[in-house]
């Protein structure tokens, strides 16, 4: 088979170096398991049978009249049925002993603890949900949410998804220019903010930012409501508008703690939210509310083996999707309690998350693979300090994790007794898609094993054919699923032509894959992060995870520059375990490395050597930001770098 024509990528010894180790869950972690190996065999002989019996597990205010309308693209689950998303995570729960078990604990960055009861959670969510109508927000109206980890930014959500307004969070990070192109987009009729966010012990002006943003446009914003982190200073502060803005804690106190749900159709909407376009116009990514909280309850519970004495903590921001799916929807309808933590991982010391685990006696720990890359680097003194002997199951998100990172991860972490569920899935997809499940599957290191019951996902050539194990290929999914995105917001045609328009009836993901001679996953990347030297295709995470595994290497990224020759060149850049080390030799001696391990195509026209990489708050390398640096560009947008400062001094060799 001709490997360059059928596949995406070229496959190197380097793809599979190390598929064929595995590892088990205890025996002690397998018999306390709640699902057994029964589900993958029911959910493949009745799919659209499991859907139907996981979606029983949540609160309906009327049954569906049927389980799916799938006319490809466009798709209904549970069509006909009623629920609401926040009764769902809050209501269903107050009877027994959930009514005061704590659904929310906040650690905030200097140490101060706040917790709420699912009780207590439940009243804040209904006096906010009244101020929101009092406000003249209804059903169907739209919510910007620009507000930092705190407890007041998921009561937020949770009270617009009890009266059936549509929330839009964005990421407390971006810029003023960002925040507008968003509320312009979503004609948002009221913006939730706060007068103030907390990093680094430094104070962020985030209702300056708000008003920035809505001085150039906004025309549809009607109400501002603020939400003061500041007690001692003036309800409003010097950039209120009197007529406009709101003081959320003031207009509370008058806030009834009854507000009934709203009786929502499955497929009406439950939020908007955007992600990056190839255009460089962010794509509003809608999702409904029968499908979603679903899919998310399902694979919550199920990957995570969640138990109901377990402390659980997502490490990712509020205002990505992994916030929405794995800190408020998923765990709150389960009934879990939810860790929020607003703060860095290294502030005040490196040691801010393994103080917070001891602290808490944190279970489940979901977090990136960039910031687990980050730990490795900082050394084990750090872990040293702490009892880490509460957690049992462990989790990645947001990127490929390489074998050598998860290994670290699994012995100094988990204390080789924790389950790593790594997980592939996207802002598109809702819900996790591939993963073991914690004391159920196999692990391999570095891959995201299998679709989870329920999900059926193939590795495509470009014609379409299944991919032979060992090449790679193109991730798609070949049936619909409940918590799939259902377009962006009012661009139908950018949909279809984004994601459906590759192979009839079948979704592209955009990134690459294959499976091994075990059935095992493996996510090379996004499609558009091959790079192309002189014909040779490769993958940017090929050559980051071969750089890895260089004893001199802490962190690797790469991207292709543009060449008049090769069409594209290899640049990388790396930061050191030893910062002292010769950069020269070091620069060589990798140069010669990837020869050995990839092949001569990949020797790097461009060597970079940093002392931190660009990456945003919740841990993801910005390859956009390298990309420009490669091209000799000036830099992009860089609202969303946890540290500006890390790339003013490089060595380049």
């Amino acid at each position: 088979m001709n490997k360059e024509k059928q596949g995406v990528l070229s496959l190197t010894e380097s793809d599979s170096k190390g598929e064929s180790r595995t590892l088990t869950a205890s025996p002690a972690f397998i018999a306390d398991r709640a699902l057994d190996d029964s589900v993958y065999a029911r959910a493949t002989r009745d799919r659209l049978g499991y859907w139907e019996e996981q979606a029983a597990q949540l609160h309906w205010f009327k049954k569906w009249d049927r389980v799916l309308d799938w006319n490809p693209p466009w798709v209904r689950w549970f069509d006909g049925g009623k629920l609401n998303a926040s009764y769902n995570c809050l209501d269903r729960h107050l009877e027994g002993e959930r009514s005061t078990k704590p659904a929310v604990i906040f650690e905030a960055e200097n140490g101060d603890s706040r917790t709420l009861t699912y009780e207590q959670l439940h009243g804040e969510v209904c006096k906010a949900a009244n101020l929101l109508k009092s406000l003249g927000v209804t059903k169907g109206d739209r919510v910007v949410i620009f507000m930092p980890m705190i407890v007041e930014t998921v009561i937020s959500m949770l009270a617009c998804a009890r009266i059936g307004a549509v929330h839009c969070v964005v990421f407390g990070g971006f810029s003023a220019e960002a925040l507008r192109e968003r509320i312009e987009d979503v004609e948002a009729k009221l913006v939730m903010t706060t007068d103030d966010g907390q990093r680094r012990g430094k104070i962020i002006n985030m209702k300056g930012i708000a008003e920035e943003a809505l001085s150039a446009g906004c025309e549809s914003v009607e109400r501002v409501i603020v939400v003061r982190r500041q007690p001692d200073k003036e309800p409003l502060g010097e950039t209120s508008n009197q007529g406009r803005d709101v003081d959320y804690h003031e207009a509370m106190k008058e806030m009834s703690t009854n507000c009934p749900a709203e009786v929502m159709d499955a497929e009406d909407m439950l939020f908007v939210l955007y992600t990056s376009g190839t255009t460089g116009k962010p794509k509003g990514v809608v999702h409904t509310t029968g499908g979603y909280m679903t899919g998310v309850a399902t694979t919550h519970k199920g990957v995570f083996d969640l138990k109901e004495n377990d402390i659980y903590w997502c490490t990712a921001d509020v205002g990505w999707i992994t916030g929405h799916s794995y800190i408020v929807y998923g765990p709150l309808a389960n009934g879990a309690t939810v860790l929020l933590y607003e703060g860095a991982p290294d502030y005040p010391a490196k040691d801010r998350y393994w103080e917070i685990i001891a602290k808490h006696k944190v279970s489940i720990l979901y977090t990136a693979p960039t910031a687990i890359r980050t730990f490795k680097k900082w050394g084990l003194s750090y872990l040293e300090k702490h009892d880490l002997s509460s957690l049992r199951v462990l989790g990645t998100v947001g990127e490929p994790i390489n074998p050598e990172v998860w290994l670290w991860y699994y012995k100094f972490v988990g204390g080789e007794r924790c389950p790593i569920c790594d997980t592939w899935w996207q802002t598109e997809t809702g819900m996790i898609m591939l993963s073991p499940l914690a004391g159920l599957s196999e692990m391999k290191p570095g891959s995201c094993s299998a679709p989870i019951p329920g999900v059926k996902v193939s590795v495509l050539s470009r014609s379409g054919e299944v991919m032979e194990w060992g090449h790679n290929g193109y991730l798609t999914v070949s049936e619909p699923w409940p918590a799939m995105m259902r377009t962006i917001y009012g661009n139908d045609n950018r949909y279809v032509k984004s994601y459906w328009s590759h192979w009839p009836g079948i979704y592209f993901t955009g990134d690459g894959a294959r499976r091994d001679k075990d059935g095992f996953f493996w996510i090379i990347g996004r499609v558009d992060d091959v790079i192309n030297v002189s014909g040779h295709r490769f993958s940017a995470m090929e050559v980051e995870n071969a750089l890895l595994e260089h004893p001199a290497v802490a962190e690797a990224a790469c991207v292709g520059k543009t060449h008049e020759v090769k069409g594209q060149a290899l640049v990388i850049f790396v930061t050191l375990r030893d910062k002292n080390a010769p950069k020269d030799e070091v620069i060589s001696d990798l140069r010669q490395f990837l020869v050995g391990r990839i092949g001569a195509f990949a020797r790097p026209d461009e060597v970079y050597v940093t002392n931190d990489l660009p990456k945003t708050r919740s841990g993801k390398i910005i390859r956009r930001l390298l990309k420009d640096i490669a091209e000799g560009r000036a830099m992009g947008d860089t609202t969303t770098m946890e540290s500006s400062h890390v790339l003013k001094e490089l060595y380049k060799g």
